[in-house]
């Protein structure tokens, strides 16, 4: 039983920043393999970036290498997706999602469990 809670989002310029967060309670002494996903209109889900429980692992779409940065506080039960540089492409909802580790490390959206409702994001010209 977890329950995930997005903010952060809002509207910038292209090349602005923002900090998305995900909060997450309920059981939060399971491990999980989290991870953001975005999702415009008319497009398929995709996986942006995904963080093993430690923090210590990350894997990141092509899309966002370079320019998005997913961490974790533990401590605080919170995840954070770090966007620099933002793009016009990069307009969409963004969700948080978490997975026991067995599902593997992947971005597949039906492997994880537990969803946000999103936190909209969107980059003007």
């Amino acid at each position: 039983q977890v329950q995930l809670v997005e903010s952060g989002g809002g509207s910038v310029q292209a090349g602005g920043s923002l900090r998305l967060s995900c909060v997450v309670s309920g059981d939060t002494s399971s491990r999980y393999y989290m991870a953001w996903f975005r999702q415009a209109p008319g497009k398929e889900r995709e996986g942006v970036a995904i963080i093993n429980t430690s923090g210590g692992a990350t894997t990141y779409a092509d899309s966002v290498k370079g320019r998005f940065t997913i961490s974790k506080d533990n401590a605080k039960n919170t995840l954070y997706l770090q966007m620099n540089s933002l793009k016009s492409e990069d307009t969409a909802m963004y969700y948080c999602a978490a997975k026991y580790p067995y599902y593997g490390w992947n971005l597949r959206p039906t492997d994880f469990r537990y969803w946000g409702q999103g936190t909209q994001v969107i980059v003007s010209l």
